[in-house]
């Protein structure tokens, strides 16, 4: 069994633009590219888990086109960028049909290097291949790459917010009897209602609270935890990338609650030397949280000062 398989996000991912779980005119977008028999060059933004991959992977399937995905937080950097598409879209498809190239997170991409790097290649293999950017905030894209693309962005209208939630519980449910697990429908309402709309971390939770069997009112208590362990993990091998997507991961905790969960754990976290430093930088952090406009910057930064300055155990 491989990973893929083992993980649902992976194991279930739509591989139809019509069973993907997305707003009407979001939805219709896709149909008509689908329709049309070609894709575009696309930038699709939105939160988390929205479904913004999935959707270009389905695209991809439907049109029966060969692609690439690079993950710009992993290979973001311009020479490997510059590698890669160069081997993939200077080759002519065996069909004829045009190539994909999907670069996901590309908002973690360098918008000095590798962003008008890749206007270049947009224009150099114009004839043979389309790119679709993924992003969580469109506004770290540089403008020549938003004019050069189909931008759509993946906001759910309220009106919008019962049917998918709907949408997503009978998803849920499917999954659960295909994997031969017992659930309590209120816990899977309460689950959705706590990660609405980020569908990969409901799909990865649900998961995770399986192992113990049963999707019963036993994890409710569970619901609202913050786990510390990949944190502390990623802050000893300072791993930015994973302390980042940490970060965003928790972005729908309370941040007060999340700085008093760091600090709680200080003593088993840290080695004693650091832990006045670290107290004080929670603190200072803690105090811009009211006032900053960005919680994820103030969160990422406070995380990144004390993987820099702290001694982890």
């Amino acid at each position: 069994m491989t990973n893929n398989e083992y993980l649902w996000v992976e194991k279930y991912r739509p591989r139809k633009i019509d069973d993907c779980v997305l707003p009407a005119s979001i939805k219709k977008t896709f149909m008509d590219m689908v329709e049309s028999g070609e894709a575009q060059n696309l930038l699709l933004s939105g939160g988390a888990g929205c479904g913004k991959t999935t959707v270009a992977r389905a695209l991809c399937h439907e049109l029966d086109t060969e692609y690439i995905i690079i993950n710009c937080s992993e290979d973001g950097n311009i020479d490997t960028l510059r590698t890669k598409i160069r081997n993939f879209a200077s080759t002519v498809s065996i069909s004829g049909a045009k190539k994909v190239v999907i670069l996901d997170e590309f908002d973690y991409s360098n918008a000095q290097s590798t962003q008008p790097a890749l206007r270049g290649f947009i224009e150099e293999f114009s004839s043979n291949c389309r790119f679709i950017m993924t992003c969580n905030f469109k506004n770290r894209i540089i403008e020549p790459l938003h004019s050069r693309c189909t931008n759509v962005e993946f906001r759910i209208p309220n009106s919008e917010k019962p049917e998918l939630a709907k949408q997503i519980m009978e998803r849920l449910k499917t999954i659960l009897n295909t994997e031969n697990v017992p659930f309590d429908d209120k816990v899977l309402a309460q689950l959705i209602l706590k990660h609405f709309p980020d569908f990969r971390r409901i799909i990865n939770e649900l998961q995770r609270y399986s192992v113990s069997g049963e999707i019963d009112a036993g994890i409710l208590s569970n619901l609202g935890e913050i786990q510390l362990q990949q944190l502390i993990s990623a802050m000893k091998g300072k791993d930015f990338t994973t302390l980042r997507k940490w970060a965003v991961d928790n972005l729908d905790n309370d941040h007060t609650r999340i700085f008093r969960k760091i600090y709680d754990g200080l003593y088993e976290s840290f080695e004693a030397s650091s832990i006045p430093a670290a107290v004080l930088i929670l603190a200072d952090y803690q105090d811009k949280a009211s006032r900053v406009a960005d919680q994820e910057i103030n969160l990422t930064a406070c995380l990144t000062e004390l993987m820099m300055e702290c001694t982890v155990k």
